[in-house]
C-alpha cells in the first residue's frame, strides 16, 4: 500500500452534493483498504451557504484536516468556492475546475454534476473501479443508483 497520504478538498454550496461526494470518495478509499479521515465545514445557510469537505486517505492518517497548500486535488462544484479555496491546492496538485465546466455541459440534470466530478476524480486515484461503484451504491442509498453509475462511468472514461 502506498504510504503517501492523498488529500482531496471538495467545495461548493449547500445543496450541490459536496457532502455526498466526499462520503462516496471516503467509502471508495476505505473499501480499497485505506485508512480514511473526513471533515466537513458547513456555511450558515442550508442551501446556498459555503460547504467544504476534506478527505484524506493513506496507510495511516492522523488528522482529518489539511492545511493550505496540501490538497492533491481540488474538486469544486461552484466556481466562487473554487476561487476562495485555491490556496489549499499544492504546487503539484490537480485542479478539477475545467472538469466542472465539462460537467455542466454534459449533465442535463444538474443533480448529477457531483457524480460526474467523482468520475473525473476517480481517474487520478489509486482506488479500484469496483470500490467506487460499491461506494456509489451505498452513498446514494438506492436513489438513482443506475443513473449515477452511468454518469460516473461516462465521466471516468471521458478523455
Amino acid at each position: 500500500m502506498d504510504k503517501k497520504i492523498t488529500n482531496i478538498l471538495f467545495c461548493g454550496t449547500g445543496g450541490q452534493g459536496v457532502l455526498t461526494a466526499s462520503e462516496i470518495a471516503s467509502l471508495a478509499a476505505m473499501y480499497d483498504g485505506f485508512h480514511v479521515k473526513k471533515s466537513e465545514v458547513h456555511g450558515m445557510a442550508q442551501r446556498g451557504g459555503s460547504v467544504e469537505s476534506h478527505v484524506r486517505f493513506g496507510e495511516n492518517v492522523s488528522s482529518p484536516l489539511m492545511e493550505a497548500g496540501q490538497a492533491d486535488f481540488l474538486v469544486p462544484f461552484y466556481k466562487d468556492e473554487h476561487d476562495r479555496l485555491i490556496s489549499y491546492l499544492s504546487k503539484d496538485g490537480k485542479d478539477l475546475v475545467d472538469d466542472l465546466e465539462q460537467a455542466h455541459l454534459k449533465c442535463e440534470n444538474k443533480k448529477f454534476v457531483n457524480t460526474y466530478m467523482l468520475g473525473r476524480l476517480s481517474k487520478y486515484l489509486n482506488v479500484s473501479e469496483a470500490s467506487w461503484l460499491k461506494a456509489l451504491e451505498v452513498g446514494f442509498k438506492g436513489r438513482f443508483v443506475e443513473e449515477n453509475r452511468k454518469v460516473f462511468l461516462d465521466a471516468r472514461n471521458d478523455k
